[in-house]
């Protein structure tokens, strides 16, 4: 087992980005072991061409590998990567607020699974893994974008069904869920055909037991909208 390397290079946090006393104290505390910095390109949240990262240097070990975009403030990520003290878990997002509880969260959990990469997971996926090595990948409640011009800033779409393909070991599954119908009907045009992606249920999953119900989720019941579960298995 290898030695994780302590970086002091996420020490910083960008002037947009505002947190309460809590948050600047939990990244404090936290980021240099649990964000994974990784050179930008044009944009702060972007990622340059020829970035790289050794994963398993950088968990000090060889697991299973589970890729989260969206990750939010952890409500799902840090249940269910205890879940899973087995696997190790990479977990994508640009708010650094969120960020910030999410490390507060892994902090009181006491995991050591976990890592943030504070950065636009679609391209992280994309650049930022070997192919044929992830396991899962989750997304959970992806911005639905509902005006028919932005249907093109969708997470889920058939190209990008290719990039999560590619990086799937064969059999490793992708978990998806949103509250809004039109999104995971969307969902299901994109991928239901894909020649790499099985619908696994033939239709909607069931839902995924080690996933807790979120106070986004929560609210979205409350407002009386369904919850769409959907699971696609990489063919061999």
């Amino acid at each position: 087992m290898t030695d994780r390397v302590h970086r002091q290079v996420v020490s910083f946090v960008r002037r947009s980005a505002r947190m309460n006393d809590s948050q600047r104290g939990a990244w404090d505390r936290h980021a240099a072991d649990f964000v994974v910095d990784v050179p930008p390109a044009e944009l702060s949240t972007s990622i340059a061409d020829g970035a790289s990262v050794d994963w398993v240097r950088e968990f000090g070990r060889r697991a299973d590998l589970i890729v989260e975009i969206g990750s939010g403030a952890g409500d799902s990520l840090v249940p269910m990567a205890a879940a899973r003290p087995e696997a190790d878990v990479v977990a994508f997002e640009v708010f650094e607020p969120a960020v910030a509880s999410t490390l507060g969260r892994i902090g009181r959990e006491g995991l050591t699974n976990v890592r943030i990469v504070v950065a636009d997971g679609a391209q992280g996926l994309g650049r930022l893994f070997d192919d044929g090595t992830i396991s899962e990948v989750w997304t959970f409640f992806a911005d639905p974008w509902h005006k028919s011009r932005h249907h093109k800033r969708r997470l889920v779409s058939g190209a990008f069904g290719d990039v999560v393909a590619r990086k799937l070991v064969p059999g490793g599954v992708w978990r998806l869920a949103t509250d809004w119908e039109d999104y995971a009907l969307w969902m299901r045009e994109e991928l239901d055909d894909h020649a790499l992606l099985e619908n696994v249920h033939g239709g909607w999953a069931p839902r995924l037991a080690d996933r807790p119900v979120t106070k986004y989720e929560s609210r979205g019941i409350a407002a009386g909208r369904r919850i769409y579960d959907l699971t696609y298995r990489r063919r061999a």
